[in-house]
C-alpha cells in the first residue's frame, strides 16, 4: 500500500466530533468514577517517549516516515509488544497524526503495524483503565481518512473504531462527606492544640479538689481564710495597628505566564468551548493542577471554539492570565484564561470576539510558565485576583496591540490609573515581545 502524495484537508464538524469522542471516552469515565485509578504506568517527564524506544533521535519530522517504519518492524518482531504499544500511547496523547496535525507517510506505516493488534482488542483494551486509547484514536483517523493517503483498506480488514463503543469500569466509592468532616475535625485539633485526653481532665480535676480540701483545713485550725490569689491586671488592650495602605492599580497585579497546551478538546456541553490541558509552570501538588503526560496542568475552558481550529490548539504556546478565581463553565472548573486579539469595534472597544480572533503568541523560546510584564510596570502578582475589587475588569481594556502587531497595554485607557499615560510591551525578562500574527490596535482578552 504505498501512499499517495498527501493532499490539503480540512476536517468537517462531523470528523472532529468523531475523533474527539475517542480523546474523551476515558477522561469522561473517570470523571464519572469515584476515584480515579493510579497512573497506568510511570513515564520519565524529562524524556521524549520515542526516545525511550531508541528512535526519533534527530527529532526532525522528515525523519518521521523512516522512523516509524523501524517502529512496526520491532512491533512485528516483539514476542511482547505491550512497552513498545504503551510508550507509543503516550507519544500520541497529544497528537493528532503521528507528527502532531499534519499527515505524513508515517501515519501509513503505523497503521499497518497497529490496525491488525488493535482489531483482536476489546473495550477494555481499547479505551479502560489501562488500554490505550490514543493508538485506537490514530488508527481509527488513518482509516476514516483513506484519501488523505491514498489508502484502499477492504471493508473485511478495517478495524471499524467505533468512537460511541461502551467501557465500563468500576472503582471502590469514596465517602467524601464523611472525608470533608475527618479534614474539619484535624484543621481544628491543629488551631487548637488537640483536646486535652480523659487522663489529663481526671488529673486536672482531682487537683483543684485537693486544693479546695487544704483550704478548708487551714481555715478549721487558724480561723483565717487563705488570701487570694492577686489577680493579674489585665493588660491594657494595645490600640490596633492601621490598616496597611493596599498597593496601587498596577497590571503587574495580574499573573500573566508562558502556557503550553499539551491537549485541546471540545467541551462536552458547550458548542462554543474548548477544554485545554495547559502545562504553566506549577509545581506539584498545586490547588486546582493535575498531574498530565508527566507535567503538572491545569485545566482551561476557552470561548474559541468556531473561532480558532482545534487542531491549531494542539501543542501550541500562548499567553494564560494564571490568578484568576477558578470557575466552573458548563459543568468543568476552568482555572487559568487563554489570551486572544480581536478587532476593536466601529462604535465601540470591543466587539465581543466576533470578528477574527488570534491567539496571543510568546516569544520564541519561552518556556511554559515564565513570566510576563508590561514594561514599565514592575512588581509581584497577586496570589489570586478578588473578584470584589474588579482588578481584570478595571485592567484590561487598556490590553491592546501595536502597529507592530505587539501586545501591549496602554495606561491612558484606565481611568483609575489617575491619568497615567504610556504604552509599555508585554516582554519576558530576556526581553522578548508577545506578539499577534497581524491584528493592529485590537482587544486583547
Amino acid at each position: 500500500m504505498a501512499p499517495a502524495p498527501l493532499v490539503a484537508h480540512r476536517f468537517t464538524k462531523e470528523d472532529e466530533d468523531d475523533l474527539v469522542k475517542i480523546w474523551t471516552a476515558k477522561a469522561a469515565i473517570l470523571k464519572a468514577s469515584a476515584q480515579p485509578p493510579a497512573p497506568r504506568r510511570a513515564a520519565a517527564a524529562s524524556a521524549h517517549p520515542v526516545d525511550r524506544l531508541g528512535l526519533w533521535k534527530t527529532h526532525n519530522e522528515d525523519q518521521l516516515p523512516a522512523e516509524m517504519g523501524a517502529l512496526k518492524a520491532r512491533l512485528g518482531a516483539a514476542e511482547d509488544p505491550s512497552a513498545i504499544l504503551d510508550t507509543l500511547d503516550d507519544y500520541l496523547e497529544a497528537k493528532t497524526t503521528a507528527a502532531g496535525s499534519t499527515p505524513t507517510p508515517a501515519d501509513v506505516a503505523l497503521y499497518e503495524a497497529l490496525a491488525p493488534l488493535v482489531k483482536t482488542w476489546g473495550p477494555d483494551e481499547r479505551t479502560g483503565e489501562l488500554g490505550r486509547p490514543h493508538v485506537v484514536r490514530l488508527v481509527g483517523f488513518v482509516e476514516k481518512n483513506p484519501g488523505l493517503y491514498g489508502l484502499t483498506v477492504p471493508e473485511a480488514e478495517k478495524v471499524a473504531v467505533d468512537p460511541q463503543e461502551e467501557v465500563v469500569l468500576s472503582y471502590r466509592p469514596v465517602d467524601y462527606e464523611k472525608l470533608e468532616k475527618e479534614q474539619k475535625k484535624k484543621e481544628k485539633e491543629v488551631k487548637t492544640g488537640g483536646d486535652r485526653t480523659h487522663a489529663d481532665r481526671t488529673q486536672a480535676a482531682a487537683g483543684a479538689v485537693a486544693e479546695k480540701a487544704a483550704e478548708a483545713k487551714l481555715e478549721a485550725v487558724s480561723g483565717d481564710k487563705p488570701q487570694k490569689k492577686k489577680e493579674k491586671k489585665e493588660k491594657a488592650a494595645k490600640p490596633a495597628a492601621a490598616a496597611a495602605a493596599p498597593p496601587p492599580l498596577s497590571p503587574a497585579m495580574i499573573d500573566l505566564r508562558v502556557g503550553h497546551i499539551l491537549q485541546a478538546i471540545k467541551h462536552p456541553e458547550a458548542d462554543s468551548l474548548y477544554v485545554s490541558t495547559i502545562a504553566m509552570g506549577d509545581a506539584p501538588g498545586t490547588d486546582d493542577t493535575a498531574e498530565h503526560a508527566g507535567q503538572t496542568c491545569r485545566t482551561v475552558c476557552s470561548g474559541l471554539a468556531g473561532l480558532v481550529p482545534l487542531d491549531a490548539m494542539q501543542g501550541r504556546r500562548v499567553v494564560v492570565v494564571a490568578n484568576l478565581k477558578p470557575v466552573k463553565m458548563r459543568g468543568v472548573k476552568s482555572c487559568a484564561m487563554v489570551l486572544a486579539a480581536s478587532p476593536r469595534a466601529d462604535g465601540g472597544p470591543d466587539d465581543g470576539h466576533k470578528g477574527p480572533v488570534e491567539l496571543v503568541e510568546p516569544p520564541p523560546g519561552a518556556a511554559a510558565g515564565e513570566r510576563l510584564v508590561f514594561d514599565g510596570w514592575p512588581g509581584e502578582p497577586d496570589k489570586v485576583l478578588n473578584p470584589k475589587k474588579k482588578v481584570w475588569e478595571m485592567l484590561q481594556p487598556a490590553f491592546t496591540t501595536t502597529q507592530a502587531a505587539e501586545v501591549a497595554f496602554d495606561a491612558g485607557l484606565v481611568k483609575e490609573l489617575g491619568g497615567r499615560q504610556g504604552l509599555g510591551r508585554l516582554v519576558t525578562q530576556s526581553g522578548g515581545v508577545c506578539t499577534v500574527p497581524t491584528l493592529k490596535n485590537a482587544v486583547v482578552r
